[in-house]
């Protein structure tokens, strides 16, 4: 396979395999990806599994014929990409072996030597030219071990990600791509989402047109979407709207419970209602699932005055790769001791950002009509945001909105009659309540300003402390004028035609203006409220809030040169460039600082 005239696909397929890394079921096989970049000088990108030594060999000789390496790139020591360092280093015994000073202590461990005659040591930001093709090498430790680098190639533009961006399943199997990736990042990476979004940040600094993962396919279009995925992961926010539901039962009342709740939900407006019986299922699906969706709801056994231990390994699984950031619901089930549910919550005090439901569904031994009752009241916690959402469940004129304002931070939509737009704004006060009335303040710069003194109409989406920063990214760090904002979303509309937010919102209020203000550099709307509905009970962002627990902190240790204020981008130079914009979020030399 050819990536490019000048790099050339070396790896091999694995269906052999049916537990990946002796725990995850992989029923269309396994890629071992290895690549050779053919220059003046040849190099090759990492080897493949012990089990396919020759027919990587083969792979290679059959793509540079009577030349000879001149280096080996090794980007990760996991025996899967590893295994044939030795042999490969045998066969061609000229070669340099190019990797980081951690992963040759590695090969020592594994082969009994580092090749200390034929080893070249790269760190951070360190190059080698191979003649046209100029490889820069990126550290990226504990993604997902120590050792790990990636490596770009800035005359292709091509990144060579390891195992980022890699999936379950041979190259030679036609599946969905986000479903086996999603899988294959929360098992093996999910716990390190922090070091993955220091990656991400150094990787948007480079303009990459391909991916080049040590297992799965290459990624060429639509890099945004993987890359969006990546961060929605690492970052432990939702992607997907639903409910998901693990639970196990031993004698099925717990499982009737569960299909009632199920049920339930449905036909209470959520989308779509995963449902896993933790004894059968995949439990790395299982565990996916949990981090893809944004509600969880545990059902089990008291069991030897524990849990049952299907749902004791899951919840481990859970808490080993950090989960955060979810709403949750217990439902237990016992028949003289009950303490199901007191352990569940026990086993997630560690998480963070874990709102649970104020109702717990009690069973014991069978459902009756007290639990029956609870488990209608969890499914109209789990709900509430979707019945007020549509318009046929939504109450509209629920002025119990209005004590969500506070010195927070909002996002305000309007629409140009082309399209919608939306902006981050700080500056919403009620000012009266006899009628109600409320003020918004928005800088004249803003396009949101020129569309909305045309229409005399805005939608007040009160952010939530659950909204992740690529909230404010999207909304705060770039024009509406020449962006459309809201590609990609399923727009949910109030009753003036205008959109307001699918999630992280606990409320939001349509206003028409009935005066304005002019304020020199900004414009007052003095609003009247039309439409009011509550979403969430979740609270509302605050700007301190923003600034202590969503605002990403500049990585500055270290560095010399000068850091955006806004969004914490590192520009590193004696002198900042007057006409600089930054990569991030597009603002200019006026917000950055010096670093001291």
């Amino acid at each position: 396979m050819d990536i490019s005239n000048n790099i050339k696909y070396v790896g091999v397929n694995d269906h052999a395999v049916d537990l990946f890394e002796g725990q995850y079921a992989v029923k269309n096989g396994m890629s071992y990806n290895s690549y050779v970049i053919m220059d003046e000088k040849v190099a090759v990108m990492d080897t493949v599994d012990a089990r396919f030594t020759h027919q990587w060999l083969d792979n290679i000789e059959s793509v540079i014929g009577s030349r000879k390496p001149d280096y080996l790139i090794v980007q990760h020591m996991e025996p899967d990409h590893s295994a044939n360092i030795a042999n490969f280093m045998n066969v061609y015994k000229d070669t340099t072996v190019v990797s980081s000073a951690k992963a040759f202590a590695m090969m020592k461990q594994f082969f009994g030597t580092d090749f200390e005659d034929r080893q070249m040591i790269v760190a951070e930001g360190d190059t080698l030219s191979l003649g046209k093709h100029e490889l820069t090498f990126v550290t990226a430790p504990m993604v997902h071990w120590p050792e790990v680098i990636v490596t770009y190639d800035s005359y292709e533009k091509v990144l060579f990600s390891a195992d980022g961006f890699g999936k379950f399943g041979a190259l030679d199997v036609e599946e969905e791509w986000a479903d086996e990736a999603r899988r294959y990042y929360i098992g093996i990476v999910g716990k390190y989402g922090v070091q993955v979004q220091r990656l991400l940040k150094k990787a948007s600094t480079l303009d990459i047109q391909t991916i080049c993962p040590l297992h799965g396919p290459v990624l060429k279009d639509n890099l945004g979407y993987y890359l969006g995925l990546y961060n929605t992961w690492s970052s432990y926010n939702v992607e997907t709207t639903g409910i998901v539901i693990a639970y196990t039962s031993v004698y099925g009342n717990t499982k009737k419970a569960v299909d009632a709740l199920a049920d339930k939900l449905r036909r209470k407006g959520c989308p779509t209602v995963i449902v896993h019986d933790l004894a059968r299922c995949d439990m790395s699906a299982a565990v996916a699932d949990a981090f893809r969706y944004g509600k969880l709801i545990l059902a089990t056994t008291t069991y030897n005055a524990d849990i049952f231990p299907f749902m004791r390994e899951y919840i481990d699984h859970l808490t080993e790769r950090n989960f955060q950031n979810r709403f949750v619901g217990l439902i237990e089930n016992g028949s003289w001791a009950p303490l199901a549910a007191k352990t569940m919550k026990q086993m997630l005090e560690g998480c963070k950002k874990l709102t649970f439901a104020d109702t717990t569904v009690h069973i014991h031994s069978a459902l009756n009509d007290e639990s029956n009752a609870q488990l209608e009241a969890l499914a109209d916690e789990f709900c509430k945001n979707y019945l007020a959402q549509h318009d046929e469940t939504a109450d509209k004129n629920d002025l119990t909105a209005l004590f969500k304002i506070g010195y927070g931070l909002y996002v305000v939509t309007s629409n140009d009659g082309k399209k919608d737009n939306g902006l981050i704004v700080n500056t919403v006060t009620q000012v009266t309540n006899t009628p109600n009335r409320i003020a918004v303040t928005i800088n004249k710069d803003n396009y949101s300003h020129h569309v909305i003194k045309q229409t005399g109409k805005m939608n007040i989406n009160c952010l939530s402390t659950d909204a992740p920063f690529k909230v404010f990214e999207n909304f705060g760090f770039q024009s509406g004028r020449t962006v459309d904002k809201f590609a990609g979303y399923s727009p949910l509309r109030s009753d003036n035609g205008l959109v307001f937010l699918p999630r992280y919102i606990n409320s939001f209020m349509s206003l028409e203006v009935e005066q304005y203000v002019d304020l020199d550099t900004h414009g007052m709307f003095i609003c009247t409220v039309t439409e009011a509905r509550v979403i969430t009970n979740v609270e509302t962002m605050t700007y301190n809030y923003y600034q202590s627990n969503v605002k990403p902190k500049p990585d500055t240790e270290g560095k010399k040169g000068y850091v955006c204020v806004v969004c914490g981008y590192v520009y590193e130079g004696d002198e900042l460039p007057d006409d600089i914009v930054c990569p991030l979020c597009k603002h200019g030399a006026a917000d950055f600082v010096k670093i001291d």
